[in-house]
This record gives C-alpha cells, sequence and structure tokens, in this order.
C-alpha cells in the first residue's frame, strides 16, 4: 500500500495539492509540446527541455575509470533521449572522492572516460540519427567532496550541527568517531591548491570534448560550503566576496588558461536549511541550532528553516557576468535533511521518515526554482524534485515550462528508472506509468551501502531495473551483519601538476 502517492490521474494529484494548499504552484499540464521544442543554452541549440540530472552509480573503478556498470548507465541516457545529459560527478583528486568507486579525472582514466562520452554518443545516434548529436549537450561535473571526503573529510569550516554527525577516522585506525573540535580546516592555501587541480580537471574536460564543464556547488560539497563559511576568517570566509573567491577565481581561470569558448554551467545549491535527525517517533526532527544560524547558505539566520533567496541571488548575478550559460537548481543536504532535496516515499535504511508530505517538498521546489528562474529570465534553469510524482512527473514538468516558471525540467532517481521516457513521450505521446520512479530510496541505500570488497556497492533502481535485485539483496544483508568497508589500496594520489598517476588494482 502506498504511505503517501495514491495519485492515478492528474485530477487526483491536483485535489491533493488543493487540499494541502499548494495548488497555485503544483500544477499539471498534458500539453507535452513545448517539453519537446529546442532551447538555445549559450549560443548552442539543444533539442529538448528534458534533462537528466548528474546521477552517480558509485560503479567505477577503484583508480576512477568508469567501470562496466557506469558504461551501462551512460549507454542508456544516451539512447532515452534526453537532450541535456548532466554527467555524473567526476572528482578532481583522488582524495576529494566521495566513494571509493567515484569517478577521478587524471590521465591514467582520460581514454576510459573519452570512450565513456564516445558510446554515450554512438547510442544517441543510432537511437536518433546520424545527426541527432548536434543538439545534445552532455556535461562534465567537477566536483571535491570536502566535507564528505570518503577517506577522511576535508572542511571549509567548522559546523556545531554538522560536525557531531560528520564521521572522522578514528586516532587508533579503528573506525571512525564524531568529528572533534579541534579537526583540522583546509588552509588557505589547501584551497589554492584545490583551484589548481580543479583547472587542471578542466583542462582534460576540454580534451576529452564534453560540451560544457559543471563546477558543482551543491549538497555541502566543498564549493556549497564555502558559501556557507560566514564565520570562516581570511580571504575564502565572512563577506559574499570572500565566500565566492574560490568559484570566481576557478572560472576566471578556465576561461584565461583552459578555453574561451568552453560551456560553463553550475549545479548550485540555493538554500542549505538545517541538518536533521531522526526523531523518538522515526520522523525527521531539526538537530538542535542557535540563532543567528550562521552556517548556511540561503536561510534566514533567525529562521534557518527557511529560505532566503537573497544571496543566492546575487551568487546567480555573479555566476551570469562571469558567463555561466546554465543552472541546475537543488537545494539541501542528502546526508542530513534528504526530504527537502528528495522528497521520498520511503526512506534509506538510515534514513528517517519524512516529517512532512512529500507533495510539499515538491512544491518547495518548484516554488524556489521559479522565483530564481523569474528573477533571470534569460538564464536557463533546470528544476529539480520531480521523481516523487511517479508517472505524473511529466504533467507537472509540462506545466512549469509552459508558464515560464523554469526553463528545462530534469529528472535524477527517475531516470535510474526510465532512462528511455522521452522515446515513449515522443513515440506514443505518453509516458509508460509502470516504468516511472517510486521513491523508495533503494538507490539511496545502495549509495550508502559500503561492506563489500570494494567498500561501495552500485547504485541503481531495484524496483524498476531487475539487474540490481540481487546487488541490492546483498548489500542488505551485509548492511544488517554490520559489515564495514573492506580497506582499500590507495591509488596514487595525482597532484594538479603531475603526470600520469598509477592505476588501482580494482574491477568491477
Amino acid at each position: 500500500m502506498p504511505k503517501w502517492f495514491d495519485y492515478k490521474t492528474s485530477a487526483d494529484l491536483n485535489a491533493a495539492a488543493l487540499k494541502l494548499g499548494v495548488a497555485d504552484i503544483v500544477q499539471t499540464d498534458t500539453d507535452y509540446s513545448k517539453l519537446l521544442e529546442p532551447i538555445l543554452i549559450g549560443g548552442r541549440t539543444v533539442g529538448n527541455r528534458l534533462a537528466i540530472h548528474p546521477m552517480e552509480g558509485c560503479d567505477g573503478e577503484l583508480d576512477g575509470r568508469p567501470g562496466k556498470l557506469t558504461f551501462r548507465r551512460w549507454k542508456r541516457f544516451g539512447n532515452g533521449g534526453c537532450k541535456l545529459i548532466w554527467g555524473e560527478a567526476v572528482a578532481v583528486l583522488d582524495e576529494a572522492r566521495a566513494n571509493a568507486r567515484q569517478l577521478w579525472i587524471h590521465d591514467g582514466s582520460l581514454a576510459d572516460m573519452a570512450r565513456l562520452l564516445e558510446d554515450l554518443r554512438a547510442e544517441h545516434r543510432a537511437e536518433w540519427g546520424a545527426d541527432a548529436c548536434s543538439d545534445l549537450l552532455v556535461g562534465c561535473q567537477l566536483t571535491h567532496s570536502g566535507r564528505y571526503s570518503y577517506r577522511r573529510p576535508l572542511i571549509a569550516m567548522h559546523d556545531p550541527s554538522l560536525d557531531p554527525v560528520t564521521l572522522v577516522p578514528h586516532p587508533a585506525g579503528d573506525g571512525k568517531i564524531p568529528m572533534p573540535p579541534d579537526y583540522p580546516v583546509l588552509t588557505d592555501d589547501d584551497l589554492k591548491r584545490a583551484e589548481d587541480a580543479y583547472i587542471a580537471a578542466a583542462k582534460r574536460v576540454v580534451k576529452l570534448g564534453f560540451d560544457f564543464i559543471d563546477l558543482k556547488q551543491c549538497h555541502r560539497y566543498l564549493l556549497s560550503e564555502l558559501l556557507a563559511a560566514h564565520e570562516r576568517p581570511g580571504p575564502y570566509g565572512g563577506s559574499f566576496e570572500n565566500r565566492t573567491r574560490l568559484i570566481r577565481n576557478i572560472i576566471a581561470r578556465i576561461r584565461s588558461e583552459v578555453s574561451k569558448d568552453i560551456l560553463i554551467g553550475s549545479r548550485i545549491n540555493i538554500t542549505d536549511f538545517v541538518p536533521y535527525e531522526k526523531g523518538a517517533d522515526g520522523r525527521g526532527m531539526p538537530r538542535p541550532y542557535s540563532t543567528p544560524y550562521k552556517w548556511s547558505f540561503g536561510v534566514d539566520p533567525m529562521h534557518p528553516e527557511t529560505a532566503d533567496l537573497t544571496e543566492p541571488k546575487q551568487l546567480v548575478a555573479l555566476l551570469k557576468s562571469l558567463g555561466v550559460s546554465v543552472l541546475n537548481i537543488s537545494f539541501a543536504n542528502p546526508y542530513n535533511n534528504m526530504h527537502f532535496g528528495r522528497p521520498f516515499e520511503k526512506p534509506p535504511l538510515d534514513g528517517y521518515e519524512t516529517p512532512e508530505h512529500p507533495l510539499l517538498g515538491v512544491a518547495r521546489h518548484f516554488k524556489l526554482a521559479g522565483e530564481m528562474q523569474q528573477a533571470f529570465p534569460e538564464m536557463p534553469m533546470i528544476g529539480t524534485g520531480y521523481s516523487w510524482l511517479q508517472h505524473l512527473f511529466i504533467d507537472c514538468a509540462a506545466a512549469n515550462v509552459n508558464q515560464g516558471r523554469i526553463a528545462l525540467a530534469g529528472v535524477g532517481r527517475g531516470a535510474f528508472a526510465y532512462p528511455d521516457f522521452v522515446k515513449d513521450l515522443k513515440s506514443t505521446g505518453k509516458i509508460r506509468d509502470s516504468q516511472a520512479c517510486i521513491a523508495v530510496s533503494s538507490c539511496t541505500a545502495l549509495m550508502r551501502a559500503k561492506g563489500n570488497e570494494y567498500g561501495q556497492f552500485p547504485s541503481g533502481c531495484v524496483p524498476k531495473d531487475k539487474f540490481y535485485g540481487p546487488i541490492y539483496r546483498e548489500a542488505i544483508n551485509a548492511y544488517k551483519a554490520g559489515n564495514k568497508p573492506t580497506p582499500l589500496p590507495s591509488p596514487v594520489v595525482e597532484r594538479a601538476d603531475a603526470g600520469t598517476p598509477a592505476r588501482g588494482e580494482g574491477k568491477a
């Protein structure tokens, strides 16, 4: 039985939106024609207004090269028909990877990453025609995982709400402990080295032939955490100018040292809100905090569970002035307040039950992204928050795009479940209801699962892609047994100016 989503038709969803008081925000439309119209992004024609978000499968090799399941997923995305494919997170340094199987761009991974991109394009041409890639836009998301780097957290600041739930290696070398108050913060010189790593990575992205570079500024990874570094002293904290110093430097250097022509995009958090924890009744509740709250971006400091888009709008204006061509709008933190960013039907095993009706979370996405798009109508933005809507996501996407609330609609979890929804939409005028994501968090559970010989299980859609059923059962059994990740051999860590690093010994 469904816990929350129990809507067969758009009329059912509209009635629920009316009952919850969000009927002016969550609306539906069955005129899909504009979704299939082209849009201009940075001088490039993109063939439709449907996008795939940067969805990691946690399935690369231990040395950062794509694995066989990475190739499988990218081919499915290429075949499906979305014309903007926002490629998944690729770490700029080995030490900055979020998990043991996250992609990492270095000289030793370039050949496989080139094949990954070409395989996606070849699938697109095979399905959509010899000239189909002329209006296909494929990006590479460059990331430094910062606080969520898997070997050890690399923090830009201390955060009294997040630090107690940020685990660091035990000094004795056995297991992990909550972050102590004296845990080291990245120095200004560390951030300068990170800047160098971004530039080295950007040069490789251009060499590979991606259509755009995404500089990831969301979900409290490094560039996102710096936006919230109100209390950090020195040139990277305090004022808005200082907190945006690193992203400004990276973009300026890409233009001066890498390419004047490569398109630049960014997936940004427009608000962080506050961290949550599981309450006594199993539902999420805010972790204790004091006001004025100084550790999040895009919030009212006296009411930090409320978004304040003043600085996010300053950020968009800044990025626009620096020549950024497209933005992917997101918010919150998937580790600590997941219901904001990913409204769900059922939480992962390590999560909490949603403290609100998920449709309210969807409405929040539509409202805040819509406000940003309305403030910058000339900047193409991709909206988020559609997957919980299951088979009705396409009706809501049509309504938002038709009304000009957002330029493009993107799916993340929904693309794991149903990567070829555009193919069905174009051929039959509708999507297959039975194939849509049902938001039960099995993909997230796999992303959290570490207890195998690689230190990371691969992720995919368990209910809709039967390939992942046995993997999920193995991961759940490992979780229940309390299995810990197997220590991994560390590949050679690459300096920004180094040559080809040695490959690790991983296999997929």
